[in-house]
């Protein structure tokens, strides 16, 4: 049996220095978000049981928690603002393989560094460590994104970065060897040296690069459209004992997709439970999401399925406007999706916001929408 030692520090060196002293004692980590509300970070810990933790003066508490099996690395909390939090254990085994996967997909070798800037507490920053630690690489730590100390690591050597689509327009790209980009929606646009990934936090991180499964991992698309992954670096369980997993070691991962006949590369149409369904026509939000942001008086938009008596659900753009005097017309939005999409894909309503309710990694709250 081992322990399991929750990590209360903002990111930064320090997080580092627990991390490998937790792991140096044979113990797992329980990263926490110290920006949650006290509330929030007391259920975390009642429902992930912890049985130490260390908080920003470096002291390690005892808790009234319990063990974890020995070979678990860390449990991670899964995203969200309700229910009952769930915790993704994964092992040391699961991380090596993530970390060496991902490494010689990208050919990183020892001059590089990786730069981790993203919430530690989520996998697609906890990954960046994961990788520069167990592969050897240079390794810089930012307490959070910040674009010009980015650019500024950069400057200094950083080669590698984790960031998600709202942070990388934010700086100069070009700076770095490779991007991972992850987290939510992918521009088309996107620079040449970016990588698309895809995978949660029950795969260990991503694990699909451009739309291709990493060497060893499985990958799987139904007939319904249901993507299901599988290999070494999948979650062991939840903290609760349960097992997602099928017995063929198959996770459902709750998106839907398909894959390219030719090419054999993945296209994620999105969560399932995103889908819109509209006069008995499917909708998914996702590309009709990058016409609308095409419009030049867009600054965010997310689409989703309001409830109307004759269509069953009404496809509705929630827009933040770049300037509130001039926002776009709900006809201008529908005429740039029709060029593109069928037309029961064209917003039937537009709704004005200041902002959009998103994750720490910048994936828009649909269902608090």
């Amino acid at each position: 049996m081992a322990g399991l030692v929750a990590i209360d520090i903002e990111g930064g060196p320090a997080f580092v220095t627990a991390l490998q002293a937790v792991w140096d004692a044979g113990d797992a980590v329980l990263p926490l978000d110290p920006r949650l509300p006290r509330s929030w970070r007391a259920s975390i810990i009642e429902a992930l049981e912890p049985d130490a933790i260390i908080e920003s003066d470096g002291e390690r508490r005892r808790l009234d928690g319990r063990p974890t099996e020995a070979g678990d690395a860390v449990v991670m909390p899964t995203s969200g603002t309700t229910g009952t939090p769930k915790g993704v254990v994964l092992t040391h085994d699961a991380l090596l393989f993530a970390a060496y996967a991902s490494t010689t997909y990208l050919g990183v070798d020892a001059d590089s560094t990786w730069l981790a800037c993203l919430p530690l507490h989520h996998i697609g920053g906890f990954s960046v460590i994961t990788r520069a630690l167990l592969c050897g690489t240079g390794l810089v730590v930012h307490p959070s994104f910040d674009a010009a100390d980015v650019e500024l690591a950069a400057l200094a050597g950083a080669t590698h970065v984790s960031l998600v689509p709202t942070t990388l327009r934010r700086i100069d790209a070009a700076l770095f060897r490779r991007i991972l980009l992850g987290g939510s929606a992918i521009p088309a646009d996107r620079p040449a040296n970016t990588v698309a990934t895809y995978g949660m936090t029950e795969s260990g991180a991503g694990v699909v690069y451009d739309g291709l499964a990493l060497n060893g991992v499985g990958l799987m698309v139904g007939n319904d459209g249901a993507i299901s992954l599988s290999g070494p670096s999948m979650l062991r369980c939840y903290r609760d004992g349960s097992d997602p997993k099928d017995a063929a070691g198959w996770y459902r991962t709750g998106d839907v997709g398909s894959v390219e006949p030719t090419t054999g590369r993945l296209t994620v149409a999105g969560r399932a439970d995103d889908l819109i369904i509209s006069g008995g026509e499917n909708v998914w939000p996702d590309p009709v999401e990058r016409l609308v942001a095409a419009d030049p008086r867009v600054a965010e938009v997310a689409v989703i399925g309001r409830p109307d008596p004759e269509w069953g659900q009404r496809v509705t753009a929630v827009v933040v406007p770049v300037d509130v005097a001039e926002p776009p017309s709900l006809e201008a939005l529908r005429e740039l999706v029709k060029a593109e999409l069928p037309a029961w894909c064209a917003p039937r309503a537009l709704e004005l916001a200041t902002s959009l309710p998103r994750t720490a990694l910048g994936k828009v709250r649909r269902r608090q929408l």
